[in-house]
């Protein structure tokens, strides 16, 4: 059986160094973990690194620096990812300022990601937000994506 392809949003290269944010911290580090160890296949996008790139530069480098040490591929920019992310705008699933959780969203749709893995609670991770993206993902022709937190997703975050 191949690993789940899933796509690392950029909360959780904030949560693996962010050790006040306990059982949260926790289970992001143990995720990465199981990345490592074969269960998933990672990816992110070039819009996570811009995001990344915005941090402060020690923080900076020790974020982008996961990208090499887990082997995470980063998928780029995409017409169609921006596309469904308007739409998504559009029908007022994601407020036109936070354009940019709608993309997470659209360019883990067009590469057929199984999961999003994030830890933003405020567009992403949020029930109305998974059922009516996977609406309008099958309605445009995709799947729709399970988005989930990594305490949702990790075996033994103890381990």
């Amino acid at each position: 059986m191949r690993p789940l392809k899933i796509y690392l949003e950029t909360t959780l290269f904030n949560f693996y160094f962010d050790n006040d944010r306990g059982f949260a911290h926790g289970s992001t580090v143990a995720l990465f973990k199981e990345i490592a160890d074969g269960k998933y296949k990672a990816f992110t996008s070039s819009y996570v690194i811009d995001e990344l790139n915005q941090a402060p530069a020690e923080k900076r480098s020790k974020m982008l620096g996961l990208l090499v040490k887990y082997n995470i591929a980063v998928l780029n920019y995409n017409d169609d990812a921006k596309a469904l992310a308007d739409i998504y705008v559009k029908e007022g699933i994601i407020p036109h300022k936070y354009r940019t959780d709608g993309l997470h969203i659209a360019i883990a749709a067009v590469n057929d990601i199984d999961m999003i893995i994030s830890m933003n609670f405020q567009h992403i991770v949020k029930r109305k937000t998974k059922i009516a993206a996977g609406n309008i993902n099958i309605l445009n022709g995709y799947h729709a994506v399970e988005i989930f937190n990594p305490m949702e997703v990790v075996e033994n975050e103890n381990d």
